[in-house]
Order: structure tokens, then sequence, then C-alpha cells
């Protein structure tokens, strides 16, 4: 059932509290819990309306597909659903592989390849158990198959790219999906999965942004190609646990990624560019060690924007639609610890946050429909997807 109100959301002084963003919980993010009590409400109205599509269970992702428009939505433990916007009608997808689910471990990102209206392939990232306890992400590639409204079929799915190498834990997957504008790249997130110094090492592939092609080997052309495998997979490094990789409109790649306790960080990503962690960070340990700040080693990329407190973000979108003018251009942002939606205004490779609209719960994924409206999927055992649109 579709379920529609106006949310008389508040727009939130800045900054905002909240707690560290990536600690000991279940989930790896910050924990779930209330608001801070000291938001101030400088502004308040109906700035949309939200339309409730179902709850989920351990939501992760959203995609969009390209031809029809439906809404699928990726569970952590192992399990894709759709929503159809017009009926609000959900569909099943089969063919899913086995995860290895627990953590922040399980089914990751789902993306559609960009010439998906012809060849019907999509790439699924999840967590994959390897020997002695151990795990970490791969990508694979297949082609969804939907022959009627109700499900939809993967089919062929190969696995074409892995973490190397698997180690202990369940964090820090990242494994986040991008195409670049002209479709013939793939940039893939890698997460440095807790173990930290592997960020700063080029002969593994941990803490590391990816630029592969749409088979999932190595780009010409990468800063590392001299260096062999799986250096030569590289684009950049020196990253933490990267949950938002996209493109802007003018072609330039951005990360999102958790801190340690503060300092979370969005990112312009450049070739070859080293972002430090964890040698530097604008957060600290969360055993209260200071890690030197960004300032103090300039050999290192800062980011355009860091967070302390945290906002704990999920994934992230440049706004392009008109149903919302005052977004447009903009990255909007779901955040976790916040339970708001952050707006940050770009300016060439500036950021700066302008707003937060507070949602109540806490928010892992955001995404555009064709039609410019913005979906946002909730965090937890009962995840709501809603969609937003203008008020009413």
């Amino acid at each position: 059932m579709i379920y529609t109100r106006t949310l008389k959301s508040a727009l939130l002084s800045l900054p905002m509290m909240a707690l560290a963003s990536c600690n000991g919980a279940a989930v790896g993010d910050s924990a779930p819990s209330a608001s801070s009590s000291n938001m101030e409400s400088t502004a308040s109205g109906d700035p949309f309306a939200v339309t409730e599509f179902g709850m989920f269970e351990d939501p992760w992702a959203l995609a969009v597909h390209p031809v029809n428009g439906n809404i699928f939505v990726v569970q952590q433990e192992g399990a894709i659903k759709f929503i159809q916007p017009g009926s609000g009608k959900m569909g099943f997808v089969s063919g899913v592989p086995e995860v290895d689910y627990g953590g922040q471990g399980g089914l990751g990102d789902m993306a559609f390849a960009p010439d998906f209206a012809t060849s019907n392939t999509i790439y699924l990232t999840w967590a994959e158990a390897g020997s002695g306890n151990t795990r970490g992400a791969v990508m694979g590639r297949g082609q969804l198959v939907c022959e009627d409204h109700d499900s939809c079929d993967i089919r062929g799915l190969d696995v074409i790219w892995r973490q190397t190498p698997k180690v202990t834990g369940r964090g820090h997957y990242s494994h986040r999906i991008e195409f670049s504008p002209d479709g013939r790249y793939l940039f893939l997130a890698s997460g440095d999965r807790q173990k930290m110094e592997p960020a700063q090492d080029l002969s593994n592939n941990l803490g590391t942004i990816l630029r592969l092609n749409l088979d999932g080997s190595a780009a010409d052309g990468n800063p590392f190609a001299d260096r062999g495998e799986p250096s030569d997979q590289i684009w950049s490094y020196g990253h933490r646990n990267v949950l938002g990789l996209k493109f802007d409109g003018d072609g330039r790649l951005w990360d999102l990624e958790h801190g340690p306790a503060g300092g979370d960080e969005l990112n312009v990503v450049k070739a070859g560019a080293n972002y430090g962690w964890p040698v530097v960070s604008n957060g600290k340990h969360y055993s209260g060690e200071a890690i030197p700040d960004h300032s103090a080693r300039p050999e290192f990329a800062a980011p355009a924007l860091s967070w302390t407190p945290v906002i704990a973000p999920g994934d992230f979108i440049f706004y392009s639609g008109n149903i919302f003018p005052a977004w447009k251009g903009d990255a909007l942002i779901a955040g976790l610890k916040t339970q708001a939606i952050i707006q940050v205004h770009i300016d060439g490779e500036s950021a700066s946050e302008v707003a937060r609209y507070d949602m109540d719960n806490r928010l892992r994924d955001v995404a555009q429909g064709p039609d410019g409206a913005v979906w946002v999927l909730e965090d937890g055992d009962e995840g709501r997807l809603l969609r937003l649109t203008a008020p009413n």
C-alpha cells in the first residue's frame, strides 16, 4: 500500500550535534540513537511531500531501472526487491548470490551498466567468505531479465573483481559502484576493512578507489600501472570507508567516507592522490588518541568538506531534477547519525553545507527518479522506502 503524507520537516541550524560515525555497532556505522537534543530549528514548513512505499529488512542500497524507472532495493542479508512507482506494487529478484552476512557485510551495491537498455547487464557487489575466517568484497556482472511485472532474474552472474587480500572482520567493505560519464570505465570503492595501514600500501587494493574496465580488469593509464597487479587497478588511495561515490554534473568524481571519531569527509577524487588515512584525519581514534589533521601534512589531499561532529553518511547524489530547483546541482546526503538529508552546495571543487532536513530516522541511501523525485531509503530492520515530491 502507498501511504502519502506531507512532512513538516525543519531546516536545522548548523552545526548539528552527532556522535562517532563508525564504531563497534552491528552495522559498523554509528549505533541507532535519538537525534541530539540541542538542535535548533531556524526554518520550518512543508519542503516536500513524502510517500511511503513499504518496509525492508536491513536495506543497503537503491538502484533506479534506467528504462522503466522501477526502484530496486538491495537488502544486506542477500535479497533484492523492486517497487513499481506508479502502482506501488512490489516485485522480487531471483538469482541473487550467496553472501557473507554480518556486520557491514552482505549484499552491497547494485548498478545498471551504461548500455543496459541493449545488454541487460548489471553489476552487484557483496561480501564473500574466504579461508581461515577471512572475507572480502567482490563484484559480479550478469544480466537482469524481467519477463513479467512481478519478478526479475539475474542470469550468468560471474565474479569479475575481488578485494585483495581477504582479511578478518566484517567492517569497511565500501564496495560502491560508479560509472564514468562517458560510460567507458567503472569506478569502485574498496574500504580499508578496519585494518588502517593497508590504505597506505599500494601492494593491495584496500583503502582505495579503483578505475576498471567494464569487464573488471584494470583500466589503461591508471597511475600505478607499472607496479603490476593489483596496484594497476588503483586510481586513488588513503581512504577509510567510502559509502558514496558519484560524478557531478561537470564530470568531477567525489567520494563520501566515514571518519573515525570525527572527520567524515567529502573528497574530490583525483588520479594518484593520497587522501592520508590513517596517517591524517580530521577526527581521532575511538580510544581518544589524536591523529594529525590534514592541515599538518599538506602532502596528503585534504577533503573539500569534513564534519566533526560527524554526520555518519550513507550514500549521496548530485540532484539534477526540476522538482526541487533549490537543490539543483547540490549534493544530497543520506545521514545515519543525523537522521537527516544533508544538502551541500558545490562550487567547482569547493563544498559547503547549507541545510539539513530532519527525517526522524536513520537514512541509508538516496536516489533520483527519472521524473526528478527523490527516493530515500531508511536504515534498519524496518527501513522504509520514501519518495519526496513537491508539497501539495
